[in-house]
């Protein structure tokens, strides 16, 4: 498959200098991946300028190349160079037009917020199977194509990827996909050009403000995906003031507008909620009607995404039975608030309070993490028993939010610090930052153990039957990077491991 150069860039404002009917074959961003044929982007990134990479894409065979400015190249060329005023955006618009557009040939629904994105993608997927359509998904854990599931290095792909990736799933024929978006990406225009049914927001909490710097960035970076360059109907969770912010702005915009949250005037609300060890039952005020909703989740931040799920099914036009008899079987999501197993059976059994029972959540922020340990103290508080939390942060990331983290943990009966991904960062180092933020808790309600796999063993160790573990931070990640190492570490796996080595005993 192939594209010339103008059709390409047809549409945008740029200046073609050379050949602009030369036919390109692929599309590369990073020279390294240049193959002979393809289209080489000078992207101007965070810590490295794509022009300085522009000769060695042509030594790889790169037939065209995008630029901001003239590159410095050692030779002479007849490679064909588009100029255009910015290579991100001209990048996601030849990416669309390379693989025909895919996002226009299926329901495409963005969910972006600090917390829940994942979870909701998933709750949507299996409406959306429940529905008789096929799916697909774009997220945190990976990609899912139908039933055919593979790793993603990206929360949300750059432009090409993305649209190759959607091409895929249309050709698969895909009829709903659920995608999460980053702030990251929508700042980075990597999801430009994009057509979306509906666009939703769970809420903003601390996060990525090493690369934002202000709540108000982030908040803005996450609002793009509600403007008119992503016209849909709009899914909002209205729990915080960001989400009331926006949710003021697209209905002044005239967008279709849908709220949910725990207050009466959000659109979508609980009337009532019954929380079980194992499932929770939502009674929820949902277009002028009451619809009773079971569901195999925990947690009072699993209503919020549930709500969130209810309502972008409500704008994909699937009927409310649908959507009740789809939660009903709705599966575990990895590592968001999933039990710890050992041969297919939760550790603890049916009943989580009969025994110690563990959990693994991707709660790596304050407010995340705060919610996590809020929603596993409520399955053990009421049979006397503690919770206990294992926890750190990761590395080169958001160091502001440590001591927030720290301050969070100690809702917890007993919170042990250990390393997440410290990636460069010295371990130590990580968790002085945390502990910084725990300063005056009473002895004994935490614990400093650097190494993670001795830390969830020292957890288990210390718990008594019907005690709620919660491992926090990593989810379904099946690796810990420290240094320039990735080594196998999967807390669930961990946790399951060390449980065998105390039943044992």
């Amino acid at each position: 498959m192939g594209k010339t150069v103008a059709e390409l860039f047809s549409g945008l404002d740029r200046s073609i200098l050379g050949d602009g009917d030369v036919e390109v074959t692929g599309l590369a961003y990073r020279s390294d991946r240049v193959r002979p044929g393809d289209m080489f982007f000078c992207v101007v990134g965070l810590t490295v300028d794509g022009h300085t990479f522009a000769q060695d894409a042509i030594d790889r065979g790169a037939k065209a190349l995008v630029v901001e400015r003239p590159p410095y190249l050692a030779d002479s060329t007849d490679v064909t160079e588009v100029v255009v005023a910015d290579a991100r955006k001209a990048m996601a618009h030849a990416a669309a037009r390379y693989y025909d557009d895919p996002s226009a040939a299926f329901d495409l629904v963005g969910v972006t917020g600090t917390n829940g994105k994942t979870t909701t993608t998933y709750l949507v997927e299996h409406i959306c199977r429940a529905a008789a359509k096929k799916t697909g998904v774009i997220g945190t854990v990976g990609i899912r194509i139908g039933d055919a599931a593979e790793k993603s290095e990206h929360t949300t792909p750059e432009a090409p990827d993305l649209e190759a990736i959607m091409a895929r799933m249309r050709d698969a024929g895909c009829q709903a996909v659920a995608m999460e978006v980053s702030s990251h990406a929508l700042d980075l225009l990597r999801t430009w050009g994009l057509h979306f049914a509906v666009t939703a927001f769970t809420n903003l909490t601390q996060d990525h403000l090493d690369y934002h710097h202000t709540f108000e960035a982030y908040f803005e970076a996450k609002a793009l995906l509600f403007g008119p360059d992503y016209p849909a109907r709009r899914v909002i969770g209205v729990g915080d003031g960001w989400g009331r912010e926006l949710a003021r702005r697209c209905r002044e915009a005239g967008d279709e507008v849908i709220t949910f949250g725990f207050d009466e005037d959000a659109d979508i609300h609980p009337l009532s909620v019954a929380y079980g060890a194992a499932n929770t039952r939502l009674v929820v005020a949902c277009e002028g009607a009451e619809l009773v909703l079971d569901y195999p989740l925990v947690g009072r931040f699993n209503v919020e995404n549930v709500m969130g799920a209810l309502a972008i099914g409500i704008c994909l036009g699937i009927e409310p039975r649908i959507i009740q008899e789809a939660l009903a079987s709705m599966p575990s999501v990895p590592g968001r608030l999933e039990r710890v197993t050992v041969d297919g059976t939760a550790v603890g059994g049916d009943d989580p309070l009969d025994e110690l029972s563990i959990y693994v959540d991707y709660a790596h922020t304050p407010d995340a993490l705060a919610k996590a340990i809020g929603s596993v103290k409520a399955l053990a508080e009421p049979a006397g028993a503690r919770t206990i939390v294992v926890f750190g942060c990761g590395g080169d990331r958001d160091a502001g939010k440590r001591p927030i983290m720290g301050r969070a943990a100690l809702e917890a009966d007993l919170a042990i610090v250990t390393s997440d991904n410290p990636r460069s960062e010295d371990p130590l180092s990580i968790i002085d930052d945390i502990v910084a933020g725990m300063e005056g808790a009473a002895a004994g309600t935490y614990e400093v153990v650097p190494d993670r796999r001795a830390a969830i063993a020292r957890a288990i160790a210390a718990a008594q039957a019907g005690d709620a573990i919660l491992i926090a931070g990593k989810g379904h990640e099946d690796y810990q990077i420290i240094g320039d190492s990735v080594i196998d570490f999967d807390d669930r796996k961990v946790a399951a491991e060390e449980w065998l080595k105390v039943r044992a005993r």
